[in-house]
């Protein structure tokens, strides 16, 4: 239970942002929302949030907000932008933040990364004492992103903690399932890799445990217990669906029509034992057969539904 006395800043209150807002408005903390475009549709005025007009990538922005946080989340996204977007939101968001900070009374900062700075592709189990050499730039980024917020903790600016979070799905998300359901999914051969999941509430009590509880300097694994093979996952979703299974990645469409998501090159198996056994967090959908139940069982009893895929000619 969040003590009443707290008071919250949620930077970048979108789609985990706002459950977490949510969350924590219910249990009684006053909770502020950043959003570039304040709160037009009304969701965090509904979820007892009090937005705030603002982007973290103008430090004028973050000058015009007063200090005085218990704690302040940074659940930015890039908007599923390149490597240009990452080092403006990411990098560039995480300085003026840590900046703006720096002269206000902030009792933690708690910032969401992500597992894909973790490289393995053997396999294996990674832990957060796992190396963390990303290929790709954006990868790189993120590792960058969470140097500054450790800086800011090891130089006594205000104490960090940063939760790497995994692919993360529930209402309306999911993309692996949304490609299957449009037909779109295709299959690594044999089995793929290792997909790690975590369902969109279990990343917002992660994040509330981790301010509650955590320690400051550490870094959490917000995943679910189970990692599932893309393969298994996907016969999962055609036996519960009746849908047919997708065709092989190496299955060409003739007509170009059809795009292919590049598959990952990463394969790893994310523990988020460190999360369980010094917070005593426990996810509400330890696996994907339990996170997915709803949004299966509205797709199978949803009237008058008829899915049909491309043909591959």
């Amino acid at each position: 239970m969040v003590p009443v006395i707290m008071r919250i800043l949620i930077v970048g209150c979108g789609y985990v942002g706002l459950a977490l807002g949510r969350q924590l408005s219910s249990s009684g903390a006053e909770v502020l929302g950043l959003r570039r475009q304040g709160d037009p549709d009304g969701a965090l005025a509904a979820a007892g949030i009090q937005a705030v007009r603002g982007d973290l990538t103008r430090p004028e922005d973050l000058e015009a907000i007063p200090g005085g946080f218990d704690a302040v989340v940074c659940a930015v996204s890039s908007s599923r932008g390149g490597a240009d977007a990452y080092r403006e939101v990411f990098l560039g968001g995480a300085r003026n933040l840590i900046e703006w900070a720096r002269h206000r009374r902030v009792g933690r900062l708690v910032s969401v990364s992500s597992t894909s700075v973790y490289s393995q592709t053997d396999g294996s189990w990674v832990t957060e004492d796992s190396p963390v050499e990303p290929a790709g730039e954006t990868g790189r980024l993120l590792v960058a992103t969470e140097g500054v917020f450790a800086e800011a903790h090891r130089s006594g600016i205000v104490p960090t903690q940063i939760v790497r979070v995994a692919g993360i799905y529930g209402p309306e998300r999911g993309h692996l399932f949304q490609q299957f359901l449009a037909g779109l999914a295709r299959r690594d051969p044999g089995q793929g890799r290792w997909i790690n999941m975590i369902h969109r509430d279990d990343v917002a009590s992660a994040l509330e445990a981790v301010m509650l509880r955590g320690n400051p300097g550490r870094i959490y694994n917000a995943v679910d217990d189970e990692p599932v093979l893309q393969g298994a996952f996907l016969e999962f979703l055609a036996h519960k669906t009746g849908l047919p299974l997708p065709p092989l990645a190496e299955s060409a469409d003739p007509t170009g029509t059809i795009p292919v998501r590049k598959r990952g090159t990463t394969h790893k198996r994310v523990s988020n034992r460190r999360l369980q056994e010094e917070l005593g967090w426990r996810p509400q959908f330890p696996t994907f057969r339990e996170g997915y139940a709803e949004a299966i069982a509205a797709v199978i009893s949803s009237p008058g539904t008829t899915f049909q895929r491309p043909a591959l000619l």
